[in-house]
């Protein structure tokens, strides 16, 4: 699907999967700021999430569009409205994967990337990894990163968690995975619903070691994150 182009220099991507959690704009921060800072970016839409960004965005992601949808989606704000980001053309350097592809790059280790973020992780989602079922190219990819001993970073977003996903993620955690729950803070001076989809995308980032500026940082000083209006 996404043959390397006569020319095209070599690419070392970050895989960013989607799964069906809610928390579609978390997505749409990380990928933003890793465009922002200049990064390569496989992307795996798994099924379920098309259903989720559906619902929360009214956004259909096509495989055969899915440059458009892409544009579409990341150029909207946390809070719906579209048009509130200039992608330009950041998402050339986007390559899209099917889910169903099993055969896609991400699905060995030999294929060369940075590492992998999940975001946002459904429950189960983070089964699926921490039993290594590889039901889909999301949960392939992920299990790859592991045993390659690459940064996966895994943003969980459920509530209340039961003992057994707990189980699973304390699994993922031993197997060299971080794990970020999508819990966004309020001391970085929080004005609109943006800054706290930013601050767990700020986050994620963190733990994957890649610069960014979503979110004000802690200065050790109180009322230090406070905005003027």
């Amino acid at each position: 699907m996404n043959p390397v182009k006569p020319g095209e220099t070599r690419r070392t991507p970050w895989i960013v999967g989607v799964s069906g959690a809610s928390g579609t704009p978390y997505a749409a921060s990380v990928l933003r700021a890793l465009l922002d800072a200049g990064e390569s970016v496989d992307l795996v839409v798994s099924r379920a999430s098309r259903l989720t960004l559906l619902d929360e965005t009214g956004i259909s992601f096509r495989d055969a569009h899915w440059q458009d949808d892409l544009r579409e989606w990341l150029a909207r704000g946390a809070d719906g409205k579209p048009g509130s980001y200039d992608v330009g053309a950041g998402v050339d350097r986007v390559r899209y994967w099917a889910a169903g592809d099993l055969a896609a790059g991400p699905s060995s280790g030999s294929y060369p990337v940075k590492g992998m973020l999940i975001v946002p992780a459904s429950t189960a989602c983070v089964a699926g990894v921490a039993l290594g079922l590889s039901k889909d190219l999301l949960q392939r990819a992920a299990s790859v990163t592991l045993k390659e001993g690459r940064k996966l970073v895994v943003a969980v977003r459920e509530t209340p968690l039961n003992g057994q996903t707990l189980r699973h993620l304390v699994t993922l955690d031993d197997a060299g995975a971080t794990v970020v729950p999508a819990s966004p803070a309020f001391y970085a001076g929080a004005t609109h619903i943006q800054d706290l989809v930013d601050f767990v995308a700020g986050r994620v980032l963190d733990a994957a070691g890649v610069e960014h500026r979503l979110y004000e940082r802690w200065k050790g000083e109180l009322g230090g994150g406070t905005r003027t209006p």
